[in-house]
């Protein structure tokens, strides 16, 4: 993880809500549109149980997502993700509705986000965190940059510093180490 900001781990100490994008972030931001034009994306084991052990430790996850897909409600559907939203072309402003909605500050929030339309959403929230293959202009706004791509374990990283922040981690993996 890289600090970009030396106040990161404060900040992460606040974060009672995990933003996430899909592709790029939760995916390698390869789409695969088979000719019957069902959609597929790879999505990364490490990175659904990092949300698992984060939501466990008490902390929300939300995804907003800028294209709509059946493959991205299904796998939120399967890691328990109740905050998705779909379409959302100006996620500064989905953000914010949620914020309202979980009567939470933006001090309270990270987003996790790869691109330009990523930007105004990062720099609302509390921590921002730019995956590794991130665009120059998201890393800019971040005030972490995972060591792993998006798709490739940068969602885990983001969770687990923010659960190591919070002295959550060790109880959060103590079902698996004991």
């Amino acid at each position: 993880m890289h600090l970009i900001d030396p106040d990161a781990p404060e900040r992460a100490r606040k974060i009672k809500l995990i933003i996430f994008d899909v592709d790029g972030v939760l995916t390698d931001g390869s789409i695969i549109i088979a000719g019957d034009g069902t959609e597929s994306k790879a999505f990364n084991v490490k990175d659904g149980h990092g949300i698992k052990l984060a939501m466990r430790a008490g902390i929300t996850a939300a995804i907003v997502t800028g294209r709509k897909s059946e493959v991205v409600r299904r796998r939120a559907e399967e890691l328990g993700i109740e905050h998705l939203f779909q379409g959302a072309l100006e996620k500064s402003g989905v953000v914010g509705e949620l914020l309202k909605t979980l009567d939470l500050s933006p001090e309270d929030a990270a987003f996790v986000g790869d691109d330009l339309i990523d930007i105004p959403a990062m720099r609302m929230v509390g921590l921002a965190a730019a995956v590794a293959d991130a665009t120059d202009e998201a890393k800019r706004h971040a005030h972490i940059i995972t060591e792993l791509p998006g798709g490739r374990g940068a969602v885990r990283e983001v969770c687990e510093f923010i659960l190591k922040s919070q002295k959550l981690w060790e109880s959060s993996i103590e079902r698996y180490v004991k």
